[in-house]
């Protein structure tokens, strides 16, 4: 596997916007790259600042609000960012709900609060681990499949090390899935202040040129 080091988000999209239309494989509609892994050394450093991605951060902190809410109505993101981007309109059922609220997704079961308590309890311990993506309720997936397969979270040399393992995602939206990782970071450090935080997120990414457009229209 490869894998990459980065100071923050924005380095990483740089590197991925400038190597996978030369170096991913024709795949579908896409360009994609395989089994790749990168570290950002500063999760909390998330804003994409180069324009062909077109971040907007009004919008990527209403969808992190929304994800903390828990609520996976998107008529809950329309409340708070004041509309409904048409993309979450056609992810959601016949009920208004969607399964890529990862808010949603990780508090069920209170699994973020069962890592916490592992990790607690022993910090070696390799079961501190959520579940988004899950093939049991794959028919549920219709409309809407969760990118995000899992997350686990170890500690070593006394630093917090978040793993995010990938189904498959628009390279377009990693930058929103650092923005969750980062936050999610930051809410763990805040019940356990003395370990210091490192964010890995291991990938299966695919790219397309016409996704970031269509990010650029709906955002």
């Amino acid at each position: 596997m490869i894998e990459n080091k980065f100071k923050n988000a924005d380095e990483a999209f740089d590197f991925y916007y400038g190597t996978i239309p030369y170096e991913g494989k024709n795949f579908g509609n896409t360009k994609a790259m395989f089994n790749q892994g990168f570290t950002i050394l500063n999760p909390a450093d998330r804003i994409i600042t180069n324009e062909a991605r077109s971040f907007n951060v009004e919008y990527a902190e209403a969808e992190w609000q929304w994800y903390l809410s828990g609520d996976p109505s998107t008529a809950k993101l329309g409340e708070i960012y004041g509309k409904i981007p048409k993309i979450w309109q056609d992810m959601s059922d016949g009920n208004g709900r969607v399964n890529s609220n990862y808010g949603y997704q990780w508090e069920r079961g209170y699994q973020l609060d069962k890592v916490v308590a592992m990790l607690k309890e022993n910090p070696d311990t390799r079961q501190a681990c959520v579940s988004i993506y899950d093939g049991k309720e794959i028919t549920r997936y219709r409309y809407d499949t969760p990118c995000t397969y899992a997350i686990q979270f170890t500690v070593v040399d006394n630093k917090l090390d978040m793993c995010v393992t990938i189904v498959l995602t628009i390279f377009g939206s990693v930058s929103v899935m650092i923005n969750i990782n980062s936050a999610n970071c930051k809410r763990w450090s805040q019940r356990e202040q003395d370990i210091t935080l490192v964010c890995i997120i291991i990938l299966h990414t695919t790219y397309t040129s016409m996704m970031i457009s269509y990010l650029k229209k709906i955002h």
